[in-house]
């Protein structure tokens, strides 16, 4: 499902990127609004930092933000398509480097370099192979009081609701995922990956999860998606994890959509 070679033709050569990804913003009443009131709130303590890598960053949905945050912002993207988009978009931004990978590996980047890492709504697709190999990747690159702010799937965690959602008939499927009978599974989250092994991961890497908030998206009661944030241990940001299930999410970006965003979604 969300192997590298899927991952690649999928933004590299069959989605339709005529909105710049804007579309995934669209119930939160827009991108600004996704970010002010949702993301910042959440990484305000780590930005803004000398070195921010971005992984998976499509055609700058967040790197428009990022980019006035660091003095050093690195680009990484499987896809092609995306990482040109970029360099097209932000030409005029002087801070910012640009690469393509492989999907799981970051062998551009020096060791004990980066300060902080975002990825949001793009490793949510990836199997535990590719995060694994991710978090292999952060206790290298992390300098010793780096952040990495990590959105990824916590479907492993309802896999009995994911299985019973896959065996669903078709024409019943939909109606059931948006009353939130079934786990939403047009959301495309990897069925493989869970905060539990995510935070396993990181300890057998060497790296402390200072919280992960579980969380639902945008039908059903399901907690499909989850925020670590990871740092190397003995930093100045370890602590022993704190985990909070957020039932709210979904309301919070009704919230924002109905009452802060203009009609435009800017």
């Amino acid at each position: 499902m969300g192997d590298v070679r899927t991952l690649k033709t999928v933004f590299n050569d069959t989605w339709d990127w005529s909105t710049a990804g804007e579309e995934w913003s669209s119930w939160w009443g827009g991108t600004p609004a996704l970010w002010y009131g949702a993301l910042l709130p959440r990484i305000h303590p780590f930005v803004p930092a000398p070195t921010v890598l971005e992984i998976a960053p499509g055609f700058g949905r967040w790197t428009q933000y990022l980019k006035d945050l660091a003095d050093q912002l690195i680009l990484v993207d499987l896809a092609e398509k995306c990482i040109e988009h970029c360099r097209t978009r932000f030409a005029s931004a002087k801070n910012i480097s640009y690469h393509v990978n492989d999907g799981r590996s970051l062998t551009m980047i020096d060791d004990a370099s980066v300060d902080f890492v975002f990825t949001w709504d793009s490793l949510v697709h990836a199997d535990m192979d590719i995060i694994d190999d991710y978090i292999k990747e952060f206790r290298r690159i992390l300098s010793p009081d780096g952040v990495a702010f990590v959105h990824h799937s916590n479907v492993q965690m309802h896999a009995r609701s994911h299985a019973i959602a896959m065996r669903t008939p078709g024409k019943l499927l939909p109606t059931l995922v948006n009353r939130g009978v079934l786990l939403d599974v047009y959301a495309w989250r990897s069925p493989t990956v869970s905060a539990d092994r995510v935070g396993a991961a990181c300890e057998r890497n060497g790296l402390t999860v200072r919280s992960q908030e579980l969380f639902t998206w945008e039908h059903g009661r399901y907690l499909t998606e989850a925020i670590s944030l990871i740092t190397p241990a003995g930093s100045r940001w370890a602590r022993p994890t704190k985990r909070l299930r957020n039932s709210s999410f979904r309301d919070e970006a009704r919230r924002m959509s109905e009452l802060y965003a203009d009609e435009n979604g800017d």
